[in-house]
């Protein structure tokens, strides 16, 4: 592959394509989300809640008042050979009854999750769990280890959010709950058939060595999948031009998003994202934005 190099402390204005209000795992309500958009000079937002789209119809109204183009957008939960993946879905139609169903049967199983991290929490002698996340998950049907993770540092169990994931709600730790997702084949048909773009969100997180990698970005394209988050939170420098690199390998156009959660836990926050590599297509040229 190409090694891109390029200056990753320019920021740009350019649209931002991932973030969370709280319909999923976010702090913000749509509206506020919206409105901090705006007010950071942003023009184009995309919220992308985790496997639900209830908070789209609040934004989309926010948006048309603040002047802001709203992307209707979704992520994914996904397993892939074991692996937990997001795939984000961009300019989708939250009506498509075949992405709903799917997103529907996707919620089902947290409600399950959810049960077995409280009752693993009680076992290493943390209690309180079950009714303490209800001040963290404004949408019941969404709960997440990250709202756990904010239980742990309310409740004085862990200093930080990063600590509650080292220590107990992470993958091998004794509160960690495997969990299968849809399908990446599913995931990215619901995106496609809703008439959206289907986008592997930071792909940086996955403990996937490059084979295991070019393995998923192939299997990815090959079911019709899209782009690529370049620009995320997550990533590094040297992993955004390791990114946009195999973003050129596999054909694949370039996204940008800040994942953001929370103005207190968010790296990005809303626009205030580098700007894309050189050499890569935005994923926005494709959207029409």
């Amino acid at each position: 592959m190409v090694k891109l190099s390029f200056d990753y402390k320019t920021l740009s204005l350019s649209p931002d394509l991932h973030s969370h209000s709280t319909y999923s795992d976010g702090t913000l309500a749509p509206e506020a989300l919206v409105a901090r958009a705006a007010d950071r000079g942003l023009k184009v937002l995309a919220l992308t809640d985790h496997d639900d789209t209830s908070g789209l119809a609040s934004a989309q109204t926010a948006a048309q008042a603040l002047g802001l183009t709203l992307v209707n957008g979704v992520e994914i939960s996904v397993t892939w050979r074991s692996h937990t993946i997001h795939v984000v879905g961009l300019n989708i139609d939250p009506a498509n009854a075949a992405l709903q169903t799917g997103l529907a049967a996707t919620r089902g199983g947290r409600h399950r999750r959810a049960e077995k991290i409280s009752a693993a929490l009680d076992d290493v002698g943390i209690a309180g769990s079950r009714e303490g996340i209800k001040e963290f998950a404004a949408n019941a049907d969404m709960v997440s280890r990250t709202h756990f993770a904010r239980f742990l540092v309310k409740c004085g169990a862990v200093k930080n959010m990063q600590v509650a994931f080292n220590r107990y709600l992470g993958a091998g730790q004794p509160c960690f709950v495997p969990h299968q997702w849809a399908g990446l084949e599913d995931a990215v048909g619901w995106i496609k058939n809703s008439g959206g773009v289907a986008v592997i969100a930071h792909p940086g997180r996955y403990p996937l060595d490059n084979a295991q990698m070019r393995e998923l970005l192939a299997e990815f394209s090959e079911h019709g999948g899209a782009a690529i988050e370049i620009i995320t939170s997550s990533h590094k420098p040297q992993q955004a031009a390791h990114f946009a690199a195999y973003a050129q390998k596999f054909g694949l156009a370039a996204s940008a998003g800040s994942d953001f959660h929370s103005p207190q836990e968010s790296y990005f926050d809303l626009g205030s994202l580098p700007a894309l590599p050189p050499g890569t297509t935005p994923v926005w040229q494709m959207l029409g934005l």
